[in-house]
């Protein structure tokens, strides 16, 4: 697509959602797919609770690289590391070049959570990151993540005491202040 650049080296962004009433930051880093960038987006695994491995579904040579793509993620990341994926491009039905079938059963010989998208219609967007989200905390919840570990890709920084008479949106900061109800 014309007006939907590729990612070259790394993008960053964040986004703040709300996992069983507590909020999670989610800090998302946009790895480049292309060969040429593999070793610098290979740092990019370590210390992540959660990968997202996109394919173009219009394009069976994007799916081709999945197995080299696990191959890294596993051998870089922790084994609670929760990989979900995604194939893109749903709204392009006509011009898909992987079945459904195909990419799922890669999912599930994988133990991969598997989701069809499309970026440009917002489709399943939404429910790939907060699935990814909830697999984490629940990872969190039962052990199997340590939040102590450097490795966990997992920062915890507990949310602020309510203060008693917090009915107007401010929060104890535990030093007799008040604040707003901002996470940042």
């Amino acid at each position: 697509m014309a007006d939907c650049p590729h990612t070259i080296g790394v993008e960053f962004g964040t986004r703040i959602i709300e996992v069983s009433g507590q909020k999670i930051k989610l800090q998302i880093w946009d790895t480049a797919g292309q060969e040429r960038f593999r070793a610098v987006t290979r740092s990019y695994y370590r210390g992540a609770a959660g990968a997202l491995m996109v394919y173009d579904m219009t394009r069976r040579s994007t799916y081709n690289h999945l197995s080299s793509w696990l191959t890294d993620a596993r051998n870089l990341t922790n084994p609670n590391t929760v990989i979900f994926l995604i194939g893109n491009k749903s709204d392009l039905e006509s011009q898909r070049d992987v079945t459904y079938e195909e990419a799922k059963a890669f999912a599930d010989e994988n133990g991969l959570m598997f989701i069809e998208t499309s970026a440009k219609t917002g489709e399943g967007v939404e429910e790939a990151f907060l699935e990814t989200a909830r697999r984490i905390f629940s990872n969190i919840q039962d052990g199997s993540l340590d939040l102590n570990a450097a490795e966990s890709g997992v920062q915890h920084k507990p949310n602020p005491v309510l203060s008693a008479s917090g009915s107007n949106g401010t929060r104890s900061n535990g030093e007799g202040g008040s604040r707003s109800d901002c996470q940042c």
